[in-house]
């Protein structure tokens, strides 16, 4: 293998996944990351379940995932892409939204899926990176946005 040839992680568990981000339960929206191409691409699942507490009101009879939680799933992915890229997993470091651009949603996400998301390296920074996000069901995109990410210390306190 060259040392330019891309390095390529993956799958990675749910424990791995906890490793690099501080979300939980019920704000942890990625499940198992396929693939991680670092400095690259990250290819993560979430899987759809009936039992998510936003189905009770998003909508009863019509269960619906909320957009911002797809986008939100999107941003995680990538926050474990820039994570493991840079380094920092298990640093503490937090990686936190600044802007979301673009967002589109194609088809509702119901109970009973497995949400593929998708996130690629736009522009990569110590401390501010930009992402391409894709969300799809069975290789069809449900839904998309780029977003920026800065990279930072948890609050004090």
């Amino acid at each position: 293998m060259s040392d330019d040839a891309p390095r390529v992680l993956g799958p990675l568990d749910i424990g791995r996944v906890m490793a690099a981000l501080p979300h939980r339960y019920p704000m942890l929206l990625v499940d198992r990351v396929e693939e991680l191409i670092l400095d690259r691409s990250i290819a993560a699942i979430k899987a759809v379940t009936i039992n998510e507490g936003f189905f009770q009101g998003h909508f009863p009879g019509r269960p619906i995932m909320p957009g911002v939680l797809i986008v939100e799933a999107l941003a995680q992915a990538a926050g474990i892409l820039a994570v493991e890229s840079l380094g920092l997993a298990g640093s503490g470091k937090l990686v936190y939204f600044m802007a979301i651009d673009g967002a589109k949603f194609r088809k509702p996400v119901e109970p009973g899926v497995l949400l593929r998301l998708e996130a690629t390296f736009v522009q990569k920074r110590s401390s501010v990176c930009k992402f391409a996000g894709i969300a799809k069901i069975d290789g069809q995109v449900v839904a998309e946005a780029n977003f920026t990410a800065m990279i930072a210390d948890p609050p004090k306190g």
